[in-house]
């Protein structure tokens, strides 16, 4: 296991590459190209900036969540051939560049979605909240306008304003686009890049859905363990594989994710990991927690278990953490609750080893 944790840069993250060095057992960060418009080619020069500057602070940059997926390849539009031809171009070049893993999602339009950004915990903090009748009666153009002055003047990932600025028409365009012809758009999507990412060697982590059900009207697909087995079988090569993300996957309390991962495991599909906690206080209303397995209603050392069992050797990162100590930061990525999400996974993961000689003994 390698444990990374998600940087947006040196000009759009409050935290600093010599502080994630501090965490404990961190080998390196998440990172992207955000001023790169979604569609086009990662230019080879600002690739080898970006690790540069990882590297001189003693990490590495293996993993890249994300390359974006243009609308029109999940619509299945005409023009989708010239952004997968962008979108190789973009594998061969950070195949070049060393990186290992590209996490990536198909969710029509909004990449992840909360009906609040700074919900207030009992003892202080405050986490991504998401109430599913807040969200069913809102207009999805409003809730872009709350999210961007919400922020804390962060842009928040997968809510890029380029994109976002069209809104109103992507939603009309979807209008044609039901659960099985995203599924032949994915379908389309992967047998044209996969080869390229085996010549490259570099593995495609898809993400789940989050939250992991339909909404307005958007179809989701990666939602659920059958969906995912049929995802997988899309293009049946390692290179095909998965970021099990628990809390996006854990918010739908039907996904049990230590039989996901060692499911997918044993399939050696799961190439990235993200591991967090979500707290359910009702149906499809569940605000995010620490990692600590008595704060959420997942439970953490199972998950990292089912992880040790399979001898998982990819990398994984602590999701969304609260806001805490009074920080402020871009919503979900504060550094202090994270690296103690971190200080947690590891004291699991040493734990859970440490049980098992024993056992053999």
């Amino acid at each position: 296991m390698k444990i990374t944790f998600r940087w947006f840069g040196e000009k759009d993250d409050s935290i600093k590459l010599g502080q994630i060095k501090q965490i404990p057992a961190v080998t390196g960060v998440v990172g992207a190209l955000y001023d790169v418009p979604v569609g086009e080619v990662w230019p080879m020069d600002k690739i080898l900036a970006l690790k540069d500057t990882v590297e001189k602070a003693g990490l590495e940059l293996e993993v890249i969540e994300s390359v974006n997926i243009h609308e029109d390849i999940k619509l299945g539009l005409p023009t989708r051939d010239k952004y997968i031809e962008n979108y190789k171009q973009c594998i061969r070049n950070l195949g070049k560049a060393g990186v290992k893993v590209i996490c990536y999602n198909f969710m029509p339009v909004f990449d992840w979605l909360r009906s609040e950004l700074a919900y207030n915990l009992p003892d202080g903090s405050n986490a991504l909240f998401y109430d599913h009748n807040a969200v069913k009666d809102i207009d999805p153009v409003k809730l872009v306008e709350d999210m961007a002055t919400n922020s804390n003047g962060f842009i928040l990932p997968g809510w890029e304003p380029d994109r976002l600025a069209i809104l109103k028409d992507t939603l009309e365009r979807y209008k044609s686009v039901d659960e099985e012809k995203l599924f032949d758009n994915l379908k389309y999507f992967l047998e044209q890049i996969i080869p390229v990412c085996e010549e490259a060697d570099v593995k495609m982590a898809i993400h789940p859905d989050d939250p992991p059900w339909s909404l307005f009207g958007l179809p989701r697909i990666v939602t659920c363990k059958g969906n995912i087995d049929r995802l997988v079988k899309l293009v049946d090569s390692p290179y095909n594989g998965l970021t099990l993300c628990s809390g996006s996957l854990g918010a739908n309390p039907e996904n049990n994710i230590p039989d996901l991962v060692r499911h997918f495991g044993a399939m050696g599909r799961i190439h990235f990991g993200h591991v967090r906690n979500v707290k359910f206080i009702g149906e499809r209303v569940f605000h995010e927690a620490s990692h600590l397995s008595a704060d959420g209603s997942l439970d953490l050392f199972e998950i990292m278990k089912a992880y040790h069992d399979i001898d998982f050797k990819g990398y994984i990162r602590p999701d969304h953490g609260r806001m805490i100590w009074g920080e402020k930061a871009r919503p979900g990525y504060g550094l202090y609750d994270r690296a103690l999400g971190i200080t947690y996974l590891n004291g699991l993961w040493e734990a859970i080893g440490k049980m098992k000689k024993l056992q053999c003994k």
